[in-house]
């Protein structure tokens, strides 16, 4: 009988999530989110307002990162810090002022990708340290890649980085400034823009469907049957015609609410980075991203050997050595055109020249039989 109880008795297994609550809730997270996209979609005024509906007092202190040399993609690092019911998160936000404000954008993606990079490079480092406590973790959990409402699909460019962010970090599309659009433009743009990430085989984030949980997997679904999501940005307070007081813009047909389910995903997007996927986030960049990373540099890496830059990379130098040949022929082909036409026109002077002499010649003759003609007429009139 005593046998029988002790196999009865419970062994305290069913108490492991609890241990594990307790635990997290001591170390607190550390969540770092990128916003990336062209200037003038409104990503700060989207993080501020990210911030201002999420913690009181949010202090906006940034810290440029890098720059590129040729054009003004920098990347700012903001920091600030959320507490609720003793819960700290050590949030990070990465913006990248500047990026695709040129004509020519072709490596404007090259800071973005270096640092996401350099991240997981110096985490890969810190760990193979002999002291570790003190590592500095900036692996971006989040990327949101903002996308301009313009009611047609993705531009070449946002395919192009879209891609290459996707095999780096857990991509979020993010249709800025939706109350430019109908309802019904909004989602035919959303549609359009679907296809368009399915059929170039873009990874975006997939938030992870817990059947044994229905509302849990409803709400994941809706989640993700919002992609991408529309967000409105705004700072400031705006009184509704029924006194109520919301985040907003004001229109003459009425108020645009930030929190408002049926103008945008503003609560959406806010739920998928702070309240319900934030772990998730976080364990699918250090189990997939990072181990991605750190397992491709491990098979092509000697231990210990710096990571090559992207612009050394062979692939680079054999464009940037294409480049150069291409430029010196065209310059070749430049030279040579102008030397023709310097040639054109020299043998143009020379004809020209031959022509005013044989001018200068004939008028040379005709005043000679003129002065023998008055030369004749007069001694005619003398005799």
């Amino acid at each position: 009988m005593a046998h029988q109880s002790e196999v009865a008795s419970p062994i305290g297994i069913a108490n492991l999530p609890n241990q594990r609550h307790k635990i997290v809730a001591k170390r607190g997270a550390a969540f770092t989110i990128m916003v990336a996209g062209e200037s003038g979609l409104g990503k700060t005024t989207f993080i501020n307002t990210l911030f201002s509906t999420t913690i009181k007092n949010y202090a906006d202190h940034k810290r440029r990162h890098a720059k590129q040399v040729d054009k003004t993609v920098e990347i700012e690092i903001t920091k600030a810090e959320l507490e609720e019911k003793f819960f700290k998160v050590r949030l990070t936000v990465i913006d990248t002022p500047g990026f695709g404000d040129y004509v020519n954008n072709r490596d404007s993606w090259l800071p973005i990708i270096e640092f996401l990079d350099d991240q997981h490079e110096s985490y890969m480092l810190q760990e193979q340290q002999p002291r570790r406590h003190d590592r500095i973790d900036l692996r971006v959990h989040a990327c949101l890649y903002f996308i301009r409402p313009t009611g047609h699909t993705l531009k070449p460019l946002d395919i192009e980085v879209m891609k290459r962010l996707s095999s780096r970090v857990n991509l979020i599309p993010v249709i800025a400034k939706a109350d430019t659009l109908s309802p019904h433009d909004l989602a035919k743009f959303k549609y359009k823009i679907r296809a368009v990430i399915e059929a170039q085989g873009i990874k975006i984030y997939q938030p992870p469907i817990e059947e044994d949980d229905e509302n849990s997997a409803k709400h994941a679904r809706d989640l993700i049957n919002a992609m991408p999501f529309s967000v409105i940005g705004s700072e400031k307070d705006i009184k509704r015609a029924d006194g109520n007081v919301v985040k907003g813009r004001q229109y003459a047909w009425g108020v645009a609410e930030v929190e408002n389910d049926e103008h945008c995903d503003f609560k959406k997007l806010r739920s998928i980075l702070i309240r319900t996927h934030m772990l998730d986030l976080i364990h699918t960049t250090e189990e997939m991203h990072y181990e991605a990373y750190r397992a491709s540099q491990m098979e092509t890496r000697k231990y210990g050997e710096p990571r090559p830059r992207k612009l050394d990379n062979p692939k680079f130098k054999e464009e940037e050595e294409a480049l150069r040949k291409r430029f010196t022929e065209r310059v070749k082909d430049e030279e040579n055109r102008f030397r023709k036409w310097e040639q054109k026109l020299i043998a143009e002077r020379d004809r020209l020249n031959k022509d005013l002499e044989s001018t200068h010649a004939i008028i040379k003759e005709l005043e000679n039989e003129w002065e023998q003609m008055q030369a004749g007429t007069a001694r005619s009139g003398r005799r």
